[in-house]
């Protein structure tokens, strides 16, 4: 959540369960040149993507046991040691014991489904039943160990995705304080950005983000309630989807707010992403907004093709521009980009943009004392069972966490009443409508176009401790606001540090947008992996 917009195999597995503390750049020299450094891409899964390593393991030239060794051996030299990058807070302990049951499936012709031995990374909000723990990156968590997976890890699973881990996050999703960092946490530490160290990773899906970028797994899942997975996908040069509110169960996960939640899939492509949204989605008879979703395709890397964007109209929503020069050219390259790619495109306005900003906050701060207390009320972990808990935790244990920044959104948010409220009412009401109704939907009719296009933030700024983000702006509130699509795309580079493009559109346009952002992928191909530079350079 970003508040700047509104307020040996068995001696290696046993370093991965040691812990993961802080690990700081190595690099003594921020001056060194891309020639003095090892090279951290030399990996023989670089870049690998989900279909390109099942048809390695179809061909039997591959292991799901070895894919899983090499991953967790590039963990410790990447993550733990090298440029220590921070993004991987669990290495589930079960992983190689697991490798091997999903290889002898395999073996017997007992495929689970696409994901069939692919190691997935989890964001450390979402519930596992095995011996990781769920701790949202605070020591007030630390020993949940949930009784029951989250909804979305069952479906991982029968797809045959296996659970590598989980990863760093801003602690509580971001929703702490007004003078945080993302990516750190109390747990976790500070997560680094692999293009360039000392840079952001964004959040809160920062981990996640980052272990897609540097290749310490082949894709992850993050969540969102406003930008928390677009922003990180960008930032990390990665494809982020942040699926339509209901299409993906929230069970099972620590919320901030349940008119906004969303898990979904990062990846290092389109069609990989795709992929992972189809094992996401599902009915979960424990999350009722899933029983009214009315989206019958469970298949979108059908018809995925590089001249999707043909005859097509776009609209660009320059209000949403205009906060970085630089980022404002690479906009202007895309629309010629799409416009070369068969697409008609037209400068819109987004109606009713940037007139519910402090609604948003309201309805937030109500239903993350809501949520967080139903959460924690359920789960057998003793020592925290509400958000008053976890206040007076940090206070007690504020070395560990509160070193950097306090706990201001927490307060606010506990004085806060319950979801019957007026206030609250109003608030949500006058969201949904102007962000969805008078939003979105109102601007693709009255332009029809297709989908809306706008850069999805700027570069990544300097991770600062001590004075928080330095957030220069984004697209990501209409479609998390409304809780609609929205899907970021590289879409190249500032000094090094990528850009992404968000396309985005009405409720269960999934498809859709999929296509559109393929179609631009394919045509432009930004995608790069990280170089790991200690800083920016001249």
């Amino acid at each position: 959540m970003k508040r700047r917009q509104f307020l040996s195999v068995s001696a290696l597995t046993t370093t991965m369960l040691a812990g993961f503390g802080i690990t700081a750049c190595n690099n003594s020299n921020t001056e060194k040149k891309k020639t003095e450094q090892p090279n951290f891409n030399d990996f023989p899964f670089n870049e690998k993507s989900i279909s390109e390593l099942q048809q390695l393991m179809k061909n039997g030239e591959l292991t799901c046991e070895e894919l899983v060794i090499a991953y967790l051996d590039r963990i410790e030299r990447i993550d733990k040691n090298g440029p220590g990058l921070n993004a991987v807070i669990d290495i589930n302990p079960d992983a190689l014991p697991l490798a091997r049951q999903l290889d002898e499936e395999r073996k017997n012709g007992n495929l689970r489904g696409n994901l069939h031995g692919i190691p997935i990374m989890l964001k450390d909000n979402i519930d596992t039943a095995d011996k990781m723990m769920t701790t949202a990156g605070s020591f007030a968590l630390e020993g949940n160990f949930a009784a029951e997976d989250a909804f979305i890890v069952k479906q991982l699973r029968k797809s045959g995705a296996l659970i590598l881990g989980k990863t760093n996050l801003s602690e509580w999703a971001n929703f702490r304080s007004t003078r945080s960092s993302s990516g750190w946490s109390g747990r976790g530490g500070q997560t680094h950005n692999p293009y360039v160290i000392d840079r952001s990773p964004c959040g809160s899906s920062s981990g996640s983000g980052v272990a897609v970028a540097a290749n310490l797994c082949v894709a992850a899942v993050g969540t969102e309630t406003d930008g928390s997975i677009v922003c990180p996908s960008s930032h990390n040069g990665i494809v982020g989807i942040k699926p339509t509110l209901g299409m993906v169960s929230r069970s099972g996960i620590i919320p901030i707010a349940h008119s906004q939640d969303t898990a979904g899939p990062m990846t290092k492509t389109v069609r990989d992403a795709a992929l992972l949204l189809e094992s996401l989605i599902g009915t979960d008879e424990n999350d009722k907004i899933t029983m009214n979703n009315n989206n019958q395709i469970n298949n979108y890397t059908e018809n995925l093709k590089k001249d999707a964007l043909k005859g097509k109209h776009i609209g660009i929503v320059r209000k949403l521009m205009g906060f970085h020069s630089e980022v404002d050219k690479i906009m202007e390259q895309a629309i010629e980009d799409i416009k070369l790619a068969g697409a008609e495109v037209v400068d819109v306005e987004l109606e009713n943009l940037n007139k519910y900003g402090n609604e948003e906050y309201e309805v937030l701060l109500y239903e993350f004392k809501h949520g967080l207390n139903k959460y924690l009320s359920n789960c057998k972990f003793p020592i925290v069972k509400n958000l008053d808990d976890i206040i007076k935790f940090n206070e007690q244990y504020r070395d560990l966490e509160m070193p950097w920044f306090g706990q201001e959104i927490f307060k606010k948010a506990n004085k806060k009443g319950g979801l019957n409220e007026k206030e609250y009412l109003e608030a949500l009401t006058k969201c949904k409508k102007l962000s969805g109704e008078q939003g979105i939907d109102f601007t693709l009719k009255k332009y029809k176009v297709d989908a809306l296009m706008a850069p999805t933030n700027g570069p990544a700024w300097n991770i600062d401790l001590i004075n928080g983000d330095n957030y220069g702006g984004g697209s990501s509130q209409p479609a998390a606001v409304s809780g609609y699509p929205n899907i970021t795309v590289p879409a190249g580079f500032i000094h090094s540090l990528p850009i992404g493009i968000s396309f985005f559109a009405e409720a269960f346009s999934e498809q859709k947008l999929i296509q559109l952002a393929y179609s631009y992928e394919q045509n432009t191909m930004h995608r790069k992996p990280p170089e790991f530079y200690s800083t920016i350079m001249q």
